[in-house]
């Protein structure tokens, strides 16, 4: 039977939803994933932690029904692992994937472990985590082999071309045949809906915008989705999308980290710096008992002792329920102004590879840019009215919430406080909260449902692409010592272009350097709304434009000579799996169907 499968990639836990396609009205359900949660002990569990732990020679290996040989585990034992020898552990590899600043296919994990540590990339960890998840599901279902069946992968909305290809990258080389990728956000609107059934158009009626709040374990993501009248009947559009912030729990943990290592300093204990990523592995665990387990007042926290000093068989500390609440309350959900903008501070020349974590901690003015950039996202909606002129923000009416830091009610509260007192200020009202979300689940069960609506069984989100893509085109002009040429941004792609379609751009001719290593230069705009197909900007006001990592390739020669310049116009068209296929058709072909492809999706050489 063919089934229908969501997965949520995520940051600390990947998930797994599926529904067959027959019978209909079948609701998509969770997969328990057999998976290590011990040396020998195998476990099946709703959740597969995002980890992969390089065990060492004298453990053997690390036995699964399916396999009796592997070096290497996934999930639970791999989590645990990170704290008594961080070092062979990988955390965070969904960060790692959309870090523009490193090879993304060069083996880089663990960051900073020894050689004698084997290494792998982000994209292949990746498709670890998704083999596993592969395996899982074929000792289970062992007549609809996992590639076969309609994979959904969910991704950060924010993620960026890039990222969104590694991620199909790592899906086809884990077997899966033809992925598609939906955002996370869009995912748990999804999930809700499904959970909700008919009842769902009771809570939501025309003129209604969305905010999606999922804060996760590597990245906080906001959109906002409008519910519109359309042809009688209530339709969602996805209007916005914020910036990649990569910022959430991993940040939450180290900032606890900091403060278990104040008291132990306090107590005349030094940690070195494989203790301190142990007792982050250790923070986190502390941090998801607290924020669930309401009778819980203290979570322990013990790490293995190192050297000659090593007294008792390790280090020990606690964390309190109030310790946590307020280092991330006060931390990360700051109480600040509608005018709060996140704050930039200066980098130092001279920094250790790692992630790009955001610079400001503070969610909340995140939240107040993007709802403040946003403020006219509901101006060409019908039945939508006019943002005043003295609107500040975006106006959301609802907010669903999503990620496992919003299981934390504190955490959630401080959000709708802080969001009420704007709104107030603006003169809306107060946002009113969808209820009957599954933090953790949500997101692998949204996935299934979107596959079933593909099919007619259910409403379906529309948005397309969330920014509009420019790729920038070099003015002819003499040299000038100092002076870079003038450059023209032509819009390729609109705001809101769907997936699998295609833009016709104006016949201009344009000339194609082949055969020789150029620069594609390419720009996106969550702002500029209205620019078509082919609108051209000379110039454009500061935030308005964000360039992204330019494209460096060689355009292949073939019948043509090295470094011709080939006269040509362009099309544009964006791919099912969301990415932006620009093509370079030569006026003159030399042979049926010559063109010449880019896509918006290829590492740039750094």
């Amino acid at each position: 039977m063919k089934h229908v499968i969501g997965i949520d990639l995520g940051t600390t836990h990947s998930a797994l939803a599926h529904a067959p396609l027959d019978p209909e009205g079948t609701r998509a359900e969770i997969l328990p994933i057999a998976q290590l949660v011990a040396q020998g002990t195998v476990e099946s569990c709703p959740l597969l932690p995002s980890f992969v732990y390089f065990a060492h020679k004298s453990e053997g290996p690390q036995v699964l029904p399916w396999t009796q040989t592997r070096t290497f585990a996934v999930g639970e034992h791999a989590r645990s692992r990170g704290a008594d020898a961080p070092a062979r552990v990988i955390a965070s590899s969904k960060s790692w994937l959309c870090h523009s600043g490193v090879d993304r296919r060069k083996s880089i994990l663990p960051s900073g472990a020894p050689e004698d540590i084997e290494k792998i990339s982000p994209v292949e960890a990746s498709r670890r985590l998704l083999e596993h998840l592969g395996e899982a599901w074929d000792a289970q279902f062992p007549d609809a082999p996992f590639g076969e069946q309609d994979v959904i992968l969910t991704v950060p909305a924010s993620f960026d071309p890039s990222a969104r290809e590694l991620t199909v990258e790592a899906a086809l080389a884990a077997g899966i045949q033809k992925p598609t990728l939906l955002e996370e956000p869009q995912a748990a609107l999804y999930a809700w809906i499904d959970c909700l059934g008919d009842r769902w158009r009771k809570e939501l009626k025309a003129g209604d915008v969305v905010l999606v709040v999922d804060v996760g374990g590597g990245t906080t993501d906001f959109s906002a989705i409008a519910a519109v009248a359309q042809e009688g009947a209530l339709a969602l559009h996805r209007i916005a999308v914020g910036e990649h912030i990569l910022l959430g729990g991993d940040n939450m943990d180290l900032a606890l980290a900091h403060l278990v290592r104040q008291k132990l300093e306090a107590s005349g204990k030094e940690l070195d710096r494989w203790q301190l990523v142990a007792l982050t592995h250790a923070c986190r665990s502390a941090k998801e008992r607290l924020l669930t387990e309401a009778s819980l007042q203290t979570a322990p926290i013990a790490l293995v002792g190192r050297g000659s000093k090593l007294i008792g068989g390790g280090l020990r500390s606690e964390l309190s329920r109030d310790e946590i609440t307020q280092v991330l309350v006060e931390g990360f959900f700051p109480a600040v102004d509608a005018s709060a903008r996140p704050v930039a501070r200066s980098r130092s020349a001279l920094m250790q590879l790692g992630l790009p974590y955001a610079a400001d901690p503070g969610i909340t003015r995140h939240l107040a840019a993007f709802l403040g950039r946003q403020a006219d996202a509901t101006r060409r909606l019908e039945g939508f009215a006019a943002p005043a002129s003295q609107w500040t923000l975006l106006h959301p009416t609802a907010v669903l919430f999503n990620g496992g830091v919003m299981k934390g009610d504190p955490l959630r509260q401080r959000l709708l406080d802080t969001l009420d007192t704007w709104l107030e200020a603006d003169g809306a009202p107060r946002v009113r909260v969808l209820a009957g979300s599954d933090f953790d689940l949500a997101v692998a069960r949204g996935a299934a449902s979107y596959a079933l609506a593909r099919r007619g069984r259910g409403i379906r989100i529309r948005g397309g692409t969330a920014r509009a893509y420019y790729v920038g085109i070099e003015d002819a002009v003499p040299a000038v010592p100092g002076m870079e040429p003038p450059m023209v941004a032509l819009c390729v792609a609109p705001f809101g272009m769907e997936e699998g379609t295609e833009a016709q751009l104006p016949p201009d001719e344009l000339g194609v350097v082949i055969g020789e290593p150029v620069r594609f230069r390419f720009f996106g705009s969550s702002v500029r709304r209205d620019d078509t197909v082919g609108t051209k900007l000379f110039r454009w006001k500061a935030g308005e434009l964000e360039e992204l990592a330019p494209i460096e390739v060689t355009l292949p020669a073939e019948t043509r000579q090295q470094g011709e310049v080939v006269p040509a116009h362009l099309r544009a068209s964006v791919t099912e799996v969301g990415t932006l296929l620009l093509e370079a058709v030569p006026l003159a072909p030399k042979v049926p169907g010559e063109c010449w492809k880019v896509e918006l999706s290829v590492r740039s050489e750094e």
